[in-house]
């Protein structure tokens, strides 16, 4: 990894499966979850659950892009959940599971919009919001790397398991060696 980094702030869907597939990704050197987006100050994952802060649960990807482009950044994103549920993935539900990618630069911001367009010529209706980032909270300790601790849970195997596998099967070449 060169010294270079940045950071890429998405939510889509509980913040467990986005994290344990970007641990996986080549150049991406820290993976943090968390929530963004909302107006509480320091929510915990009660407060977000509930869905009255307006935060998401998100993580935050810092990654090399001399490794791994912010483009391939979102590629696996988009690939990795549904852009098309509005405020839902899977068994999630409520507006912290929404599909939001958190833009911390001008060109992070025209990349994504470069890429949205392009899911729109495929006719991928998305409902992703792009919004410029402000604040990230961490999470809880104990939703910290939770799938590497928790591989074998059932929201784990039903859920994280065949987003994993897919993500292997459609970006494998995205991971670390």
């Amino acid at each position: 990894m060169s010294s270079l980094t940045e950071v890429a702030t998405l939510g889509g869907g509980c913040f467990w499966c986005l994290e344990a597939v970007f641990q996986q990704v080549a150049g991406v050197a820290n993976v943090a979850s968390g929530y963004a987006g909302g107006s509480v100050v320091n929510p915990t994952y009660e407060h977000v659950c509930a869905g009255t802060t307006g935060h998401a649960e998100v993580v935050q990807v810092t990654f090399d892009p001399t490794i791994i482009s912010y483009r391939d950044i979102l590629e696996i994103f988009f690939d990795i959940h549904d852009p098309t549920t509005l405020n839902y993935q899977g068994p999630d539900v409520g507006t912290q599971y929404r599909s939001v990618i958190f833009y911390h630069s001008d060109e992070q911001k025209q990349e994504a919009e470069r890429m949205m367009a392009s899911l729109r010529q495929k006719n991928v209706q998305h409902v992703t919001q792009l919004v410029p980032f402000t604040t990230f909270y961490p999470a809880e300790a104990y939703h910290r790397n939770y799938f590497l601790r928790n591989p074998d849970n059932a929201y784990c195997r039903a859920v994280i398991g065949p987003k994993l596998a897919k993500f292997r099967k459609t970006l494998g070449n995205k991971m670390k060696q």
